[in-house]
């Protein structure tokens, strides 16, 4: 198997890094992990020929087939061994991730790795387990959250197998979270998690409406914008919160009083995510999350993903998809504080343009108002 000695050689780097005790067995749970996904994957190809396949996979990996030309061919996303075998798991995620941030703020903790650099999340093959480091950080008086994830990317260090976690959405899903793995094996900034996670999903975004709009499929990309419209609207609610609980973080307050202000801030989340949903219609996809008890490293779940996508669709509707990955090179090379100004600067031209675009008048008839005949128009959303 081509990708052990690889696997072996990167083990033994990490091994020479000064690891505690406690860091140890973490690491060998994700060997343990990676291996089982690299022995279970077969080739597309042979996959397709098994007859004790169940139809409804063959078709599935076959839209896999496609998906992944497109993303090479019209998206200039790496032509490399990714997602071109499948492996089935039989369990619901591949990996659970933990988030956690203390209990008066909602900045996540973050742990570094040698390969990955420093992320907001810790990941585990097995659900126990996370859910036992979890308890772990709950009893130091953190706020904690378990994410279970479809796929993942080893950034280009193995080659990632099609998972059958991810094949349970449905087309469009599958096409999203390709698109979405292999940004991250295009572009990655270690310990820049905000940014990472940004551009992936811009990028899945762009990709799949571009999928959607190539093939003809009006009423289903009709409905992903839609489903990207409340996919904003909830990104903005969770920020919203976010500077909410910074304020009274910030406050000085005993320990109870800021939790007691906090259960009200939570409360009050509620109650706008209630209103939200009224104006969705009734559309509750986000029920889910709020159906449990809600705290600050839930939010960074979701924040870590939106702090900078405004204005990296903005860049993108502006100059196009391969203008914007060559700016994203250019800024992966710049200092930390030097990034973040650029960053700053495209998303406040996104905040203006959403600006002078609410206030612009309706055109005759009632319809939304125009962009502007400047700039190319594109299979896009804006937020």
């Amino acid at each position: 198997m081509r990708s052990l000695p690889r696997l072996l050689t990167l083990l033994a780097v990490a091994s020479s890094v000064s690891l505690s005790a406690c860091a140890l067995p973490y690491y060998w749970q994700a060997v343990g992990g990676q291996l089982e996904l690299l022995r279970k994957r077969t080739p597309i190809a042979i996959v397709l020929e098994d007859p004790a396949m169940t139809s409804d996979t063959k078709n599935a990996l076959r839209r896999v087939v496609e998906i992944r030309r497109y993303a090479v061919d019209e998206l200039g996303l790496p032509d490399n061994g990714s997602y071109r075998s499948y492996a089935e798991l039989g369990r619901p995620a591949v990996v659970w991730n933990v988030i956690a941030a203390p209990e008066f703020s909602v900045e996540p903790e973050q742990w570094c790795f040698p390969f990955a650099g420093c992320v907001t999340y810790r990941g585990y093959f097995e659900e126990a387990n996370a859910r036992r480091f979890a308890l772990r950080l709950d009893a130091q008086g953190m706020d904690t959250y378990i994410a279970g994830a479809s796929a993942y990317s080893t950034l280009g260090y193995f080659d990632d197998p099609v998972l059958d976690t991810m094949l349970t959405g449905g087309e469009e899903y599958v096409a999203g979270v390709l698109f979405h793995e292999l940004a991250h094996q295009r572009f990655y900034i270690k310990g820049d998690s905000e940014l990472n996670e940004a551009f992936a999903t811009v990028v899945e975004e762009y990709g799949t409406q571009s999928w959607l709009r190539g093939r003809g499929e009006d009423q289903a990309l009709a409905a992903y914008r839609q489903r990207l419209v409340r996919r904003a609207d909830f990104a903005r609610l969770v920020m919203d919160q976010q500077a909410r609980l910074r304020d009274i973080y910030a406050l000085a307050l005993p320990p109870g009083s800021k939790r007691a202000a906090k259960a009200e801030a939570f409360q009050a989340m509620r109650a706008e995510y209630e209103a939200l949903r009224q104006a969705w219609g009734g559309a509750g996809e986000y029920d889910a999350w709020f159906s449990g008890p809600l705290n600050n490293a839930q939010l960074a779940s979701v924040a870590t993903y939106r702090r900078w996508m405004p204005g990296l669709r903005w860049y993108v509707r502006q100059r196009g998809l391969e203008a914007f990955y060559a700016e994203m090179e250019e800024i992966g090379g710049l200092p930390g504080e030097a990034r973040r100004v650029r960053l700053e600067g495209w998303a406040a031209a996104a905040l203006s343009a959403r600006q002078t675009a609410a206030a612009a008048p309706a055109p005759a008839g009632g319809g939304p108002g125009r962009p502007d005949s400047s700039v190319p128009r594109r299979p896009w959303t804006s937020q």
